[in-house]
Formats: structure tokens, C-alpha cells, sequence
């Protein structure tokens, strides 16, 4: 994925809250979730992190239901949350026989 300096992929949505991510850990598979708080004003210089507790700027509600802090490169924007056009199987299906089924 083409990324420019604001961490947002070319052509996607940015990294904010609300946007759904993958979450990459040391050890085990990427978690997914959706982006729920942005802890940046505590995260800078100066913002209240500790050296030996840092903060982590994003909050993340993981799909299983646990709630994990993340820095940005831990995340990457989803690529299935967004699409270039509509999803022919997401419009609404009126009842009675299709094709194909």
C-alpha cells in the first residue's frame, strides 16, 4: 500500500477515529478493530507520557471485544473497510427469486 507523509494510504481514507485497522503485533496474527480514541495531545513531547509507561496514541476496539492501545506504525487502514465503488453484494436485495440462486 502507497502511503505519503500523513501515514494515509493513496487513494483511502486517513488514519482517525472510526476507521476500521489492522492491528500488528510482535507475535501472533494482525487483529482487526475500529480506531476509537486518538491520544495525540498526550503523546507528544511533553504530553504526560512516562519513560518507563509510554503512551500509545491510538485506542483500538478490537473485533473479539478487548480494547488495545497502538502506535501508528502498529496500524495499518483496513483495505477491506473501504471500497472505489459500491459493493455489488452489499445493495439491498428485494425478495423473490435472483439469479443464480
Amino acid at each position: 500500500m502507497v502511503r505519503n507523509s500523513s501515514n494515509r494510504p493513496v487513494g483511502g481514507p486517513e488514519l482517525t477515529v472510526g476507521v476500521r485497522v489492522l492491528v500488528r503485533r510482535s507475535a501472533g496474527a494482525d487483529l482487526t478493530g475500529e480506531v476509537v480514541e486518538d491520544y495525540a495531545a498526550v503523546t507528544d513531547p511533553g504530553g504526560g507520557g512516562h519513560a518507563w509507561a509510554p503512551v500509545h496514541r491510538w485506542a483500538v476496539a478490537l473485533d473479539d471485544g478487548r480494547l488495545v492501545f497502538a502506535d501508528t506504525e502498529d496500524l495499518t487502514i483496513d483495505p477491506g473497510s473501504y471500497h472505489s465503488a459500491p459493493d455489488r453484494d452489499s445493495a439491498v436485495r428485494t425478495p423473490g427469486r435472483h439469479r443464480g440462486e
